[in-house]
């Protein structure tokens, strides 16, 4: 059964892509300030969920001190919020601003209007059950980058 849904997101997945993709690229000098790796940063926070900065630091690969920078920068910006863990005090837990969703959406590799378009050729009922599996998928994916690095191809 897994095996079939992998094929099946593996078949269904790029027709999305191509259908919503903008071709562009990203720096600083855009509306938001951001440049790519601020980007992905930004995709690893949720707005409710927190996630640990050192946990962070190990997915991407990087020293806590180096993503210090980038996090004092975006949180300078408004993009993200930092608190102390309540778990554990030394710890810093990351969420995204509403200013940081906001800057993710407009800085998606997707066209807002196309994915409008693409929602519209469906049915209400149709739309909540296509947004809702995605949001699954994203859930999952954002546990997966976090427990598994991505240096490697998993074998299926």
């Amino acid at each position: 059964m897994i095996r079939r849904l992998t094929s099946e997101i593996l078949r269904h997945y790029p027709q999305i892509y191509f259908a919503c993709h903008l071709e562009h690229t990203r720096a600083r000098t855009n509306a938001h300030r951001l440049a790519d790796r601020d980007i992905v940063l930004l995709g690893h926070l949720d707005e409710r969920l927190p996630l640990c900065a050192g946990q962070l630091a190990r997915h991407l690969g990087v020293r806590p001190s180096t993503l210090s920078a980038q996090l004092q920068h975006l949180e300078s910006l408004g993009h993200l919020a930092r608190r102390a863990a309540p778990r554990d005090r030394r710890h810093t837990d990351l969420f995204l601003t509403k200013s940081g969703a906001a800057a993710l959406a407009a800085t998606s590799i997707l066209d807002p209007g196309r994915v409008n378009v693409l929602l519209m050729q469906l049915s209400p009922e149709e739309r909540t059950l296509a947004v809702g599996g995605l949001t699954l998928l994203a859930r999952a994916a954002r546990q997966l980058q976090l427990k598994c690095p991505k240096q490697h191809r998993l074998s299926s």
